[in-house]
């Protein structure tokens, strides 16, 4: 990490972007002038979307979230008008690799969960449910596309959550995460 000043630095690279954070507003602008001495570049301001994901600062607190991205996904899937559901799971379900159902369209159920996946960095709260469904990847079939639905539903009814960071204060960071750890009742393993 480059150290500016008396604070570090944390300098986010991807591609041609840069992401600057630091303490200091002088720390930050003595990098950003040496940076634009040595190499063309463009000030964007404040940061507000980087890589699908909006970033809301306000005055005690920084939000991350990705509300467009899963609206997308809701497109994509075609399911933006459904009824959203309070949980991401129904409770103890239990799927099979071995299911005899009819196949559903490959290509859409690795979309979709490869977007959930993407979708899992700002809703730890659907972790879980993305791991497990990602398990039918090989063979999808028509109850694993309805678990991915039902998801998605549930992605409808919460798609404004996201991490909320503090600014200020020693605060103790509150996620609601479903879980189901029962994996000696795993069908497949």
């Amino acid at each position: 990490m480059p150290r500016w000043g008396k604070e570090e630095l944390i300098v986010g690279m991807y591609v041609d972007d840069l992401i600057i954070i630091g303490a200091r507003a002088v720390d930050i602008g003595s990098f950003k002038r040496e940076m634009v001495a040595r190499f063309q570049m463009n000030d964007l301001g404040a940061l507000s979307y980087y890589l699908s994901i909006e970033v809301r600062q306000g005055k005690e607190e920084l939000t991350l979230g990705q509300s467009a991205y899963a609206l997308k996904l809701l497109e994509r899937s075609d399911i933006t008008e459904c009824k959203p559901c309070v949980t991401p799971m129904e409770e103890r379900l239990k799927l099979t690799k071995a299911s005899t159902m009819a196949k559903v369209d490959a290509t859409l159920y690795w979309s979709i969960v490869g977007g959930l996946c993407y979708l899992v960095h700002m809703r730890p709260d659907i972790t879980f449910v993305v791991d497990y469904f990602s398990r039918f990847m090989e063979d999808p079939r028509e109850d694993h596309w309805a678990t991915v639905k039902r998801l998605l539903c549930y992605v409808k009814g919460t798609v404004d959550q996201g991490i909320i960071f503090p600014k200020t204060g020693r605060s103790r960071l509150q996620l609601t995460v479903f879980s189901d750890v029962d994996m000696a009742g795993d069908i497949d393993g």
